[in-house]
């Protein structure tokens, strides 16, 4: 097994937070990862998008051109990233900031309104924790028990406090992630 993953989005939004996350994941059940930040300059609202490789054997490059899926969190990165998914690939999208909905027939496409939930449920910080959540609950290529092994070592200690809240959060995007697009039904 071997997935190759982009997540996109503005700075701000923890992509690179997530990426790291799910690569810890991977880690902790011995898996091979590769995880290749890409940002601009800019601390905040500039893009940024991780690439990781989880695999069960040696990854030979972390520089992709395609992708098994793609985790899109704005219209820049729709922009770019749609395209690159490999047919029967999948997309997964928060429409928050989305003017133009994914249009291709020849990919699994899934939307999670996380901002909005992060918003309703008071954990805006942690939205990307959602759509972690979400992806997980179509893909699970990570235990869950993993994933808060990932958090508790990418997080630093004085925001330990916080795992529950996280917790919670993937939790949450599990339950409301929708299909809009589901290849062989």
């Amino acid at each position: 097994m071997t997935e190759e993953i982009i997540i996109a989005g503005f700075g701000g939004q923890g992509v690179l937070s997530m990426g790291k996350i799910l690569a810890y994941s991977g880690i902790m059940q011995d898996q091979e990862v590769s995880w290749m930040p890409s940002y601009g300059p800019e601390m905040r609202g500039g893009t940024a998008n991780v690439t990781v490789i989880l695999s069960d054997e040696r990854i030979s490059s972390p520089i992709l051109t395609s992708y098994d899926t793609a985790i899109i969190l704005n219209q820049q990165s729709m922009d770019k990233f749609e395209p690159t998914v490999k047919p029967g690939g999948l997309l997964l999208y928060d429409p928050n900031g989305i003017l133009r909905h994914p249009e291709r027939k020849d990919i699994n496409i899934y939307r999670i309104n996380a901002n909005q939930e992060a918003v309703r449920i008071g954990l805006t910080k942690i939205f990307n924790m959602i759509v972690l959540g979400g992806f997980l609950s179509i893909k699970p290529l990570v235990k869950f028990e993993n994933v808060i092994l990932g958090l508790k070592k990418s997080l630093p200690d004085r925001y330990h406090h916080l795992i529950p809240d996280n917790e919670k959060a993937i939790r949450r995007g599990f339950e409301i992630v929708e299909p809009v697009n589901v290849l062989n039904r």
